[in-house]
């Protein structure tokens, strides 16, 4: 029987922790590693990415929708580098990632040797919560398992390099001696509360308050029913950060949708009107879309001591547990009577999910990408998993779809970088194999990176027990979000060189690869593309040829500015130019503060 190494104890350990899918991308730094992988029957799975930035993202995308820690592994040098990115949307959405490395063998360090790379300096800023090097076998343990129980415990990626050569090594376990470090693996969960004196004080302020306002984020996601019940007991409007939008149904009347430069007109009158403010689980880091200092008292709820209190001069800060510590409030919350603000804000939302139809039904040349996303609100499956790039179809996804059921969303909310949605969409598969996915693309995104990634998806689709997987791009042959900025800037057209993007066959890329692919030229189209993709039995990527000239509105604007836009956006053929003078004050004052994710 051949002798355990390093290599072996590594996933060994990964299996002990719960660990089932690791995404990765080969490489003769980690060759010690998959030779382990492949005594131990490819236990944990390993997902073979296209790019090792889009395995980061695949380990994002997993651990978002799953809860659990995401894993990824890359070789040394160039491997590592290609990390980077998808590790710094891990710490920038504080989502719970390991990193596992190779590095040259120990003999060669220090000698100016192929793909050797510093690595401790090209991680120690994205994994400062843990970084470190396994040097000998018996440091192991120790090292691996701080590294997995601080990604969960500061919800953040941590690194673990591993020499070429040490893997192969002969793994011996920690001796019961001096400078040995023992580890273990059981970790219970917590929820921790704040004391009993500051949710008093925060109970007293929220019932002195008349029109109160709640903001809440990812952090509130696992406190559904405690957020309702807060709200219905204070009378409250509910905003939400774009990472929160799955954290509450936009079936409650008094939820306004997002918040933000992407954000709902009801949100930003809640926010401008109210005399109180209970933010939940949200670090929202933009103040200008908050209660004007001085309008507002204010308390947080935070589980992150480290965040707490520094977005908006908050009278209390209760660190804790979002479910938890709303558990200990809701009983010291006196029922507020008068249901006024509560229904001014339920109406605000009728009306703009009102503008938003007519918005979206408009006719565009050839289809107006607000109906794109209008189209397919109706049918998204109550257990749909939903993820989107960065670029104009966020303004889309934040202001069109509504969550309901069990559906969840999300996006690169603080790095907001380009081309994470498909892996995203791979990553949350593979955490839920038996639940839809929908990635919702600009043609810029899929042209970073998500054409190669869909030969992930064609490589594994068939093991999914629910194979539908929907990748929607928005192909407008131009890099929209940017454009429009440029307009507003100056109230020209774009710059064409860094603009404009090359008229690429989605679909027919997509059916070479055994999938099916729609190309959707006419509006009256697009309904039936969405019905076709969602029954499929297997993977659909669907090409919506949409109009460039469709203008992202400030939730800023007046209603009359609103819609009047839309009146302009039919009439105006000429790429948005004469809609962009129209807009140029208004998109000037929030343009310093770009996509408004929170």
């Amino acid at each position: 029987m051949s002798k355990e190494t390093v290599g072996d104890r590594v996933l060994e350990r990964l299996r002990a922790w719960g660990v089932r899918h690791v995404f990765g991308y080969p490489g003769d730094g980690i060759n010690g590693l998959l030779t382990s992988w492949a005594r131990a029957g490819d236990d944990p799975r390993f997902i073979q990415a296209r790019h090792e930035e889009m395995a980061a993202f695949e380990a994002v995308g997993y651990a978002k929708f799953s809860g659990r820690v995401g894993v990824c592994v890359a070789t040394s040098g160039p491997g590592a580098v290609h990390l980077l990115n998808g590790l710094y949307d891990a710490k920038l959405d504080h989502v719970p990632v390991v990193a596992i490395v190779g590095q040259t063998d120990r003999s060669a360090m220090g000698g100016a040797y192929q793909q050797e790379v510093d690595l401790h300096s090209l991680f120690k800023d994205v994994a400062s919560d843990f970084l470190e090097t396994v040097t000998v076998p018996e440091q192991l343990p120790n090292v691996l398992d701080r590294a997995i129980r601080t990604a969960y415990a500061r919800r953040a990626p941590t690194a673990v390099i591993i020499p070429a050569d040490v893997q192969q090594l002969e793994y011996s376990a920690p001796e019961h001696a001096h400078k040995m470090v023992p580890s273990s693996l059981d970790a219970s969960g917590w929820a921790p509360v704040p004391d009993d004196d500051a949710v008093a004080r925060a109970a007293e302020l929220l019932n002195e308050g008349r029109r109160v306002a709640m903001l809440v984020g990812q952090g509130a996601a696992g406190a559904r029913l405690e957020v309702a019940e807060t709200a219905d007991l204070l009378g409250a409007g509910v905003a939400k950060a774009l990472l929160g939008l799955d954290a509450l149904s936009d079936e409650l009347p008094y939820v306004t949708g997002s918040i933000g430069l992407l954000g709902t007109r009801p949100s930003y009158e809640l926010m401008r009107d109210c005399d109180t403010l209970l933010t939940v689980g949200s670090n929202f880091p933009y103040a200008e879309f908050l209660p004007p200092y001085g309008q507002a008292r204010a308390v947080q709820i935070d589980i992150d001591p480290h965040l707490i209190g520094m977005r908006y001069p908050y009278e209390v800060n209760l660190v804790g547990d979002a479910a938890a510590t709303l558990r200990k409030l809701l009983p010291l919350l006196a029922r507020k009577e008068d249901r006024s603000w509560q229904e001014t804000t339920a109406s605000g939302v009728r009306r703009w999910r009102t503008v938003m139809e007519r918005r979206a039904e408009l006719e565009a040349d050839p289809v107006n990408p607000e109906f794109v996303a209008h189209a397919l609100d109706p049918l998204v499956p109550d257990d749909a998993m939903i993820t989107c790039d960065s670029g104009s179809p966020a303004n889309w996804y934040a202001r069109h779809l509504t969550f309901h059921g069990h559906m969840r969303g999300s996006l690169s909310g603080t790095l907001a970088t380009m081309g994470s949605a498909v892996p995203y969409a791979i990553g949350a598969k593979f955490a839920h194999p038996d639940r839809p996915a929908i990635a919702l693309v600009g043609d810029g995104a899929m042209q970073m990176n998500g054409l190669a990634e869909l030969v992930t998806v064609a490589k594994y689709a068939t093991e999914w027990a629910d194979p539908r997987l929907v990748v929607a791009v928005w192909n407008n042959q131009d890099l929209n979000q940017v454009s429009w900025e440029l307009r507003a800037m100056g109230g020209t057209p774009p710059f064409e060189p860094s603009q404009a993007l090359p008229d690429v066959a989605y679909a027919d890329f997509a059916r070479s690869l055994g999938m099916d692919g729609i190309r959707v030229t006419r509006q009256e189209d697009v309904e039936e593309a969405w019905r076709t993709a969602l029954s499929a039995d297997g993977p659909v990527v669907l090409d919506f040829r949409t109009d460039p000239a469709a203008p992202p509105i400030p939730p800023h604007s007046t209603w009359e500015q609103i819609e009047a836009t839309a009146s302009a956006l039919a009439k105006d053929k000429g790429r948005g130019h004469v809609v962009a003078q129209g807009l140029k004050a208004k998109l000037q004052e929030a343009l310093p503060h770009r996509k408004g994710r929170g």
